[in-house]
């Protein structure tokens, strides 16, 4: 599989984001959006949008995790927020839990304020696509 980043020199250069990525090769994964739910289905962290990003973050590893890949597979990240004033002011931070988990790997992304989210506790979601080198394995339980 090759990835290689698109950053157009009449764009603005990203920061925190690439501009997109060119994928060939490889398992695509579309990953559907994740809030803070921790393994009971409650929202964790209730009103800590620290908190519940490190949760969300927890969230997705698990599903790529599952499907043979890691956070770095992941090209495409959409993240939606109840309060976009307070994602900006707590944007250092959230950098720091973001790069503890993804590394130097920065993916397509955008940045959604939204008027509410199903679970009323939940202050933020992220959803987004993986593309998944090789035939690895893929962890899944049965549901029954």
């Amino acid at each position: 599989m090759e990835r290689k980043i698109i950053t157009p020199p009449t764009l603005a250069a990203p920061r925190g984001f690439s501009h997109g990525i060119l994928v060939t090769g490889g398992r695509t994964l579309f990953l559907a959006g994740q809030d803070a739910s921790g393994p009971d289905g409650r929202i964790v962290a209730r009103g800590d949008l620290l908190g519940q990003f490190e949760q969300v973050l927890r969230n997705l590893s698990t599903v790529v995790d599952a499907a043979g890949g890691t956070l770095q597979d992941v090209v495409k990240l959409n993240i939606f927020v109840l309060d976009r004033t307070a994602y900006r002011a707590n944007s250092k931070r959230l950098g720091e839990l973001f790069r503890a988990r993804f590394a130097a790997h920065y993916p397509a992304m955008a940045l959604f304020e939204v008027s509410g989210f199903y679970q009323d506790d939940a202050l933020i979601e992220m959803e987004g696509i993986a593309v998944i080198e090789g035939g690895g394995p893929i962890r899944v339980r049965d549901r029954a």
